[in-house]
């Protein structure tokens, strides 16, 4: 079998052995593209009264459990903060997705919506699958991916190779 005739046909069952995680990773990473565009994949980050923070531990507790749909109950549904001093805000992100954005000065909440960017990322790297998935199809369909690209270049340069030989030759 020639080299050529090998590429075609890994080149084809690569792209069939890989198709549906490679859809996965293309779709989830244009919609992360525009996160920061498209308040329905990631709210837009508030702006809060002060510069520096100063809102204790347990007064952003408090505000949090204060909004009935982040269903935060203690820190354990809580998944993490994120300050940002620049704009005066807390964000609080919850365990079911929610995010909470606090006025770092006084607690006011700014914002309360569901964060989707998340959900997208792991979908994105396969671990929203599980981390089998993740290191049993995502990995080798990423490798597959690059196998597609090596031998896709070759066959796109391989009929110039052989008009450039042609034209040599005579």
């Amino acid at each position: 079998m020639t080299a050529a005739k090998w590429n075609r046909k890994l080149h084809r069952w690569g792209a069939l052995v890989s198709a549906l995680p490679v859809l996965v990773v293309v779709l989830s990473g244009l919609l992360l593209q525009l996160k920061k565009d498209w308040a329905w994949v990631q709210p837009p980050t508030e702006v809060g009264s002060a510069q520096a923070p100063s809102l204790p531990f347990a007064s952003i507790l408090e505000a949090a459990q204060g909004v009935p749909e982040a269903e935060v109950r203690s820190w354990e549904d809580v998944d993490r903060l994120d300050v940002r001093p620049d704009r005066g805000v807390v964000k609080v992100r919850c365990v079911n997705r929610w995010e909470l954005q606090l006025d770092a000065a006084t607690g006011e909440v700014l914002s309360s919506t569901l964060r989707r960017s998340d959900l997208i990322e792991s979908l994105h790297d396969g671990s929203w699958f599980g981390e089998g998935v993740k290191l049993w199809v995502f990995l080798p369909a990423a490798l597959v991916l690059a196998g597609l690209w090596f031998t896709g270049v070759y066959l796109w340069w391989l009929p110039h190779a052989v008009r450039r030989r042609r034209r040599s030759a005579a």
